[in-house]
Parts: C-alpha cells; sequence; structure tokens
C-alpha cells in the first residue's frame, strides 16, 4: 500500500531511485510507473517485476538509500517499513509469520520453527516504528 503523499516522496526521487533498481523493474517502472492497479484497502501497490517488488534489489532500494541518508525508513511505504508487523481486524498489532492467520508468505525469516531469533528482538526498528505511528493516532 502507498499512500498519496509517500507516492509524491518517490515520485521525486525516482532519478536516484531508477538507476538502483534491477533492470527490468527499472523499464517496467520508466515506462508504466511504479504504482499498479492493485488496491490494498483502497491504495494502490507497488508494480512486480519477474515476482518481487519493483523496488526489490539484493534488499530493498528504498530501505538502502534512506539508510545512507541516516534513516532507513525515510523514503519506505509505511506499511513496507513496518513489514511484518500487521494489524488485523481488530485493529490489533501482529506479527505475520508462516501458517498464522492464513499468511501466505513462505519466508524463513517469518517461520518460528527456523528462526532462532525472537521477534521481540530482531523487530525493534520496526515495533519501534509501529509505536510511533500508535502514539501519533487520534
Amino acid at each position: 500500500m502507498i499512500y498519496p503523499n509517500e507516492s509524491v516522496v518517490l515520485d521525486a526521487r525516482l532519478t536516484d531511485i531508477l538507476p538502483r533498481l534491477r533492470p527490468a523493474a527499472r523499464d517496467l517502472v520508466r515506462n508504466r510507473g511504479f504504482l499498479s492497479r492493485r488496491r490494498k484497502r483502497g491504495l494502490p501497490m507497488a508494480r512486480v517485476s519477474k515476482g518481487w517488488c519493483v523496488f526489490f534489489n539484493s534488499g530493498c532500494v528504498l530501505h538502502k538509500i534512506g539508510a545512507e541518508q541516516g534513516d532507513p525508513f525515510r523514503f519506505k511505504p509505511a506499511a513496507c517499513s513496518l513489514f511484518p508487523l500487521s494489524k488485523d481486524e481488530h485493529d490489533r498489532w501482529y506479527i505475520r509469520q508462516k501458517g498464522y492467520q492464513g499468511e501466505i508468505w513462505d519466508l524463513p525469516c517469518l517461520d518460528a520453527a527456523i528462526s532462532r531469533t525472537p521477534a521481540v528482538e530482531s523487530l525493534t526498528a520496526e515495533i519501534r516504528l509501529a509505536e510511533s505511528f500508535t502514539k501519533s493516532e487520534p
């Protein structure tokens, strides 16, 4: 999900972002933009190229550019910055992980049977970000 204000920020940074994308993703973004017609909660989602988000290139390009400037979340859409944290239908935070609430992602880092690091440790930055969003809610 990409909010309109996040889209404006990404549009303004495209000259920095494009050279760092995978070639196929770069061509797709140049020709059709980074927003797809797919929607989640009424908001557009990033395009996908060859099964991956267009901003993925050995990690998240937006995360890398932000980290280089001192804030890895600076250019990432909120939903991406919070991943794998999400809210359930009762507006409660939970960790998206393999097999929980019908989760479809099959990533080893989301499989409690494989990852030995407790999420409360590995997701410190994301939890802190979620707390900052929660504090700013009315």
